[in-house]
């Protein structure tokens, strides 16, 4: 390649895989660790001599926060840089791992929590994915993508069960959060890994550049953008119903497992439960966001969520055994965080990648505002009903309904990248 040629290619696409890899193990960090927060719900009621809704509220305001501060913490991605951004944010997850740790009462539980979620706000999928969808060539966006995402999977598949073998040994919730607060410590160099050169000017024939309120209006203008972030909402009610309380649904009912001369407790099997979803969200991530560059994303997303509902009703149908169970797991795993790439890859498709960390802020706090309701919600029927028989049946029926909005988008660049279009 002649030099004038290397001049004209921004050299975040020679390299784009660095931040791919490094955001994918800052995504495996911190979502294993917090996925792994489900195996503490019964040990930290039973410590502290409180019900199941303390707990679940503390992590049900962490994600709301998340979701809240991730427009503004994706706007200061954009203007001043992702790696500042999400080495701040791994510094603050820590803090608060630590202070929950260190919690024998329910508001430094609490505290810890949001601390957390402030953190993960930071160091989570908007500046990671925006760094990344501006690194990466377009043609290769729903791949690399994919593959970030992943890297939370792998982290939920390899920390969560880790986590859970941790507790049943040490019998100590609050050595075992220790743990994976120490482990957290490696987010805060990997964070340099999502370093950008960004061009001073604009490239003859793109799109003029837009400013943040202009950004933002045009967005609020577009019906897509409305039916997506509605969407987007029922996943976060979903994957926070299930990582937070599938542990304590599957000890409730005394399922366990013995194989080999292994003998798993119900607790255990519910941390291998959701290690599996992670195991297999590996593949789903990357073969959603494949699927995403070959198809309709918005129709990839409606199979995704109708899958995801008909998952749901067959594990209530079947009788429950560790077998059940674990293809539950294997089976929802596929489905889990397929909805990342393709939704993200739709944001940036629509608008452009200029703004995507700010405008995938929005609509991931909608997300949250469902994990929210699908943490705290569970908890408090459960202490109210002393079952998660209707988190089940609504879960269904958010699917059913996430489905039917996602055929409803009109998939296609908005009239400013008409002239310049950007393919995701």
């Amino acid at each position: 390649m002649t030099s004038s040629g290397t001049e004209n290619t921004p050299p975040q696409q020679q390299s784009f895989w660095v931040p791919v890899i490094c955001g994918a193990v800052i995504l495996t960090i911190g979502i294993g660790a917090r996925q792994s927060f489900g195996i503490f719900q019964k040990p930290i009621a039973a410590d502290l001599k409180v019900g199941r809704e303390v707990w679940s509220f503390a992590n049900a305001l962490a994600v709301l926060l998340m979701g809240a501060l991730s427009p503004f913490v994706g706007n200061l991605a954009d203007r001043f840089g992702t790696a500042r951004t999400v080495a701040g944010g791994g510094v603050l997850y820590v803090a608060g791992m630590f202070m929950i740790a260190l919690a024998t009462e329910g508001v430094l539980l609490t505290l810890g929590n949001v601390v957390c979620g402030i953190g993960m706000a930071a160091a989570g999928f908007g500046p990671i994915l925006g760094a990344i969808t501006r690194r990466t060539p377009p043609g290769r966006r729903s791949l690399a993508l994919g593959a970030a995402t992943a890297g939370g999977s792998f982290g939920q598949f390899a920390i969560v069960p880790f986590a859970s073998l941790l507790q049943h040994r040490l019998d100590n919730w609050h050595s075992t959060m220790f743990v994976l607060g120490a482990l957290s410590l490696v987010m805060v160099p990997l964070a340099f890994g999502l370093q950008e050169q960004r061009p001073a000017g604009g490239r003859p024939g793109a799109a003029m550049r837009q400013g943040t309120g202009d950004a933002l209006r045009e967005a609020f203008r577009t019906r897509g953008f409305w039916l997506l972030t509605v969407g987007f909402f029922v996943c976060g009610f979903h994957v926070t119903f299930i990582g937070l309380h599938l542990p304590s649904y599957i000890s409730d009912q005394a399922v366990g497992l013995s194989l080999f001369g292994v003998t798993l407790s119900p607790l255990e099997l519910g941390g291998w439960a959701i290690g599996l979803v992670g195991l297999f969200n590996i593949a789903g991530s990357i073969v959603w966001g494949w699927l995403g560059s070959r198809h309709s994303k918005k129709d990839m997303l409606a199979l995704l969520y109708a899958l995801r509902a008909l998952g749901f009703v067959l594990f209530l149908a079947l009788p429950l055994s560790a077998a059940s169970v674990l293809l539950f797991a294997a089976s929802l795993g596929f489905l889990w965080l397929g909805t990342v790439p393709l939704t993200s890859g739709l944001v940036g498709y629509m608008f452009g990648p200029t703004h995507l960390s700010m405008l995938w802020g929005i609509v991931f706090f909608s997300h949250q505002i469902g994990s929210f309701l699908g943490g705290w919600g569970a908890g408090r029927l459960y202490d109210l009903r002393g079952n998660y028989d209707l988190m089940w049946w609504v879960s269904i029926g958010l699917g059913l309904f996430a489905a039917a909005i996602h055929w409803r988008i009109r998939e296609q660049p908005v009239p400013r990248l008409a002239l310049a279009p950007v393919p995701a």
